[in-house]
C-alpha cells in the first residue's frame, strides 16, 4: 500500500487515517535537484525542488499539500500537470484562526474526505479516526530548539549529533499539537470536523500566520539550553522572527542556512561543531590523560598549509611548523608532525596529547580530540593577546570571523564557507590571473594609483573583470589594490554581523597580505594586532586544549 505523504502541520492526518490512510512526512534532502531544476524556476526555495525531486524520481505516490506559500502553490501546479501521482491534493487554509478561518477549514477538510474516500474506496471511520490522535511530548529537560524553517531529516540528525543536549525540533511541520484535547463524542460528522478544524487551527502558528505571536512559548521554555534557527535558501518568511529572537533571548543562538540538499548539510557541520563548544567549554577542557614528557601538539589541517605547534608544560612555544597540506590531510599532518618533532629533538612517544582542529581535523586519527578551527582560533588569539575581542581569519576553504569575550570563550562567529567570496583560495586564483606570486600580490596594492572597484565577488566573475582590466592596461597596483578592497568589504560585512569590536586580530597566511590588511584597517576604521604567529593560531589554540587535558 502507498504512503500518503504531506509537508505541513496543518494537514488533517487523523482524517486521512480514518479512511485507511498511512500518513508520513516527506522531509528528506536528496543529493540534487537533477528533475527539479529541469522542470521548476531556479528560484524556488530547496524544500520545494526537494518536493519535486521526490515526486519525479518516483517515490512518493499520494502527496496532500496545504497551501502555506508561493513555493508550495507552484509545486502543485507543476505537479498536476506532470501526471506522475496517483492522488494528489491541495488543501486551502486561511492564514488565521478567526471563526470565518475554520468554517473555511472544516469545507476544505470535508472536500479532502469526499475526494480521498473515493480514492481509496473507503469509508470515514470514526474509531480510526480517534485512535489517530496522540498526546504531542515535548522535552523539558534541559535541551535545544531548532526553530525557524523547516529542517531535512538528514541536517537534523547531523545537529542531534553534534549537540551537548537533546535535541527539539520545533521548525514548520515538527511542533504539531493537535491532540492536546480528545475529539467529543455523539457529534455528526459535519460538527466533528468543524471541532477539528478548531483544533488544526489553533496549534502552535508557523510563521504565515497572521497572529504568530504564540510562536513565543518556544523560545520561552525555562529548559531551553540554546538555540539553533535554520532558514531555507529563497525562503523569506523567517527572516523577521530571528531578528525578534535575537533581541529577546540570553541563550546561545546559531543561525544556518541549508538549500535542502545533502551536500549543503555538510557544509554547515563546522558550525554546528563549533557552536555545541561554546556550549560545552568544560568538555574540552576535561582533564584524561596524565602528565609524561610534559609536551602538547596541535595540528591544524588546512586546506591550503598544515600548522603544527608543540608547547611544553610551561606554555611556551617549543617550535611551530607551517607544510603544503598536499594531496591528503592524514598525510599531511603526519609529514607535518614529524618536521615538527624533528625540529623540537623529540620523539611522537613524548607528546603527552595532541588535539586536531581545521578543515581536515576529522581525517586525521593519531589526535586525542577534534576541536573547530572557531574554537582553536578564539583560544589561540587569546593567548597571544588577551585584549583581543574580535578575530579575523581568512582562510583557504572559507572566511570567519570570531567574536571573544573576556575569557577567549567564543561569544559568536560567522563564517563564509558557501564559495570562495573573500577567501584565500579567491586570491589564490586572482594572482594566478595575474600571473603574480601571494607574496608580489601582497605587497602590489600599497602603492596604488587609481581607485578601481571590482564589481563582483564570485571568483569565476571576479577573473572575467581581472581579464578585462588586464586588457584595458590598467596598473597591476590598482587592479591589486581593487582585488583588497573587494576581500575587505566581504570581511568587514562579516564583521559587523557578529558584533565585531574592539581589539581586533586577524589570524592565518593571509595575515602577511600587507595591502589587504591596510585596506580592511581602513574598512573597520581600526588597526588590526598581527602577531608574529598568526599563521599557527589554530594550532597553537588546539595545542592549549591538549595541555588541558593532561593531569600533573
Amino acid at each position: 500500500m502507498n504512503k500518503t505523504y504531506y509537508v505541513c502541520k496543518y494537514t488533517p492526518i487523523e482524517l486521512l487515517e480514518a479512511f485507511g490512510g498511512e500518513c508520513q512526512n516527506l522531509n528528506e534532502m536528496p543529493q540534487g535537484f537533477d528533475h527539479a531544476d529541469q522542470i521548476a524556476h531556479p528560484n524556488i526555495c530547496g524544500f520545494g525542488k526537494a518536493l519535486l525531486e521526490a515526486v519525479m524520481s518516483g517515490k512518493v505516490k499520494e502527496l496532500v499539500l496545504v497551501n502555506c506559500c508561493d513555493t508550495i502553490r507552484s509545486v502543485y501546479d507543476i505537479l498536476e500537470d506532470s501526471g506522475k501521482l496517483d492522488f494528489l491534493y491541495m488543501i486551502d487554509v486561511l492564514h488565521c484562526d478567526a471563526e470565518c478561518s475554520r468554517e473555511r477549514t472544516a469545507v476544505q477538510l470535508k472536500g479532502l474526505a469526499k475526494a480521498y474516500g473515493e480514492y481509496k474506496g473507503t469509508r470515514f471511520d470514526e474509531e480510526k479516526f480517534r485512535q489517530a490522535f496522540k498526546k504531542p511530548e515535548r522535552i523539558v529537560k534541559p535541551h535545544i530548539s531548532v526553530l525557524g524553517a523547516r529542517m531535512g531529516n538528514e541536517l537534523f540528525d547531523m545537529v542531534q549529533k553534534s549537540m551537548p543536549y537533546p535535541v527539539e525540533n520545533d521548525t514548520c511541520v515538527n511542533n504539531r499539537s493537535v491532540g492536546e484535547t480528545e475529539p467529543p463524542k455523539d457529534l455528526g460528522f459535519d460538527e466533528l470536523m468543524a471541532w477539528y478544524a478548531k483544533e488544526l487551527l489553533g496549534q502552535i502558528p508557523c510563521m504565515r500566520m497572521m497572529d504568530h505571536s504564540g510562536r513565543k512559548r518556544l523560545y520561552n521554555d525555562p529548559g531551553l539550553k540554546g538555540i539553533i534557527y535554520h532558514t531555507v535558501k529563497f525562503c523569506d518568511f523567517y527572516s523577521f522572527e530571528y531578528a525578534q529572537i535575537k533581541q529577546n533571548v540570553t541563550v546561545p543562538l546559531l543561525k544556518i542556512e541549508s538549500d535542502y540538499t545533502v551536500q549543503s548539510s555538510g557544509q554547515l557541520l563546522t558550525r554546528l561543531e563549533a557552536f555545541a563548544e561554546s556550549m560545552n567549554m568544560e568538555q574540552l577542557e576535561g582533564k584524561e590523560l596524565k602528565m609524561g614528557k610534559g609536551y602538547f601538539a596541535g595540528i591544524d589541517s588546512g586546506s591550503t598549509s598544515t600548522d603544527v605547534v608543540i608547547l611544553d608544560k610551561d606554555q611556551n612555544i617549543v617550535t611551530g611548523i607551517i607544510l603544503p597540506t598536499g594531496a591528503g590531510a592524514a598525510i599531511g599532518a603526519e609529514r607535518a608532525l614529524e618536521e615538527a618533532l624533528k625540529d623540537a629533538g623529540l620523539q611522537r612517544e613524548d607528546i603527552d596529547a595532541m588535539v586536531t582542529t581545521g578543515y581536515g581535523r576529522t581525517a586525521i586519527s593519531d589526535g586525542d580530540k577534534s576541536i573547530t578551527e572557531i574554537t582553536c582560533h578564539a583560544r589561540g588569539a587569546h593567548f597571544l593577546n588577551p585584549e583581543v575581542r574580535t578575530v579575523i581569519d581568512i582562510g583557504g576553504q572559507d572566511s570567519k570571523v570570531i567574536r571573544l569575550d573576556e575569557n577567549g570563550a567564543v561569544a559568536n562567529f560567522v563564517m563564509n564557507d558557501k564559495c570562495a567570496a573573500g577567501t584565500g583560495r579567491f586570491l589564490e586564483m586572482m594572482a594566478r590571473t595575474m600571473e603574480m606570486s601571494l607574496d608580489d600580490m601582497g605587497k602590489a596594492g600599497l602603492s596604488y594609483k587609481e581607485d578601481i572597484t571590482i564589481s563582483s565577488m564570485c571568483t569565476v566573475f571576479a577573473e572575467s573583470e581581472v581579464v578585462s582590466l588586464i586588457a584595458q592596461n590598467k596598473a597591476t597596483d590598482d587592479i591589486v589594490h581593487g582585488l583588497n578592497k573587494a576581500v575587505a568589504s566581504k570581511t568587514a560585512a562579516l564583521a559587523k554581523r557578529v558584533g565585531g569590536e574592539e581589539r581586533y586580530m586577524m589570524t592565518g597566511g593571509v595575515s602577511k597580505n600587507q595591502g589587504l590588511v591596510k585596506t580592511l584597517e581602513e574598512k573597520l576604521g581600526t588597526t588590526l594586532v598581527i602577531s608574529d604567529k598568526a599563521q599557527l593560531c589554530g594550532a597553537l589554540g588546539a595545542a592549549l586544549f591538549a595541555k588541558d587535558m593532561v593531569i600533573e
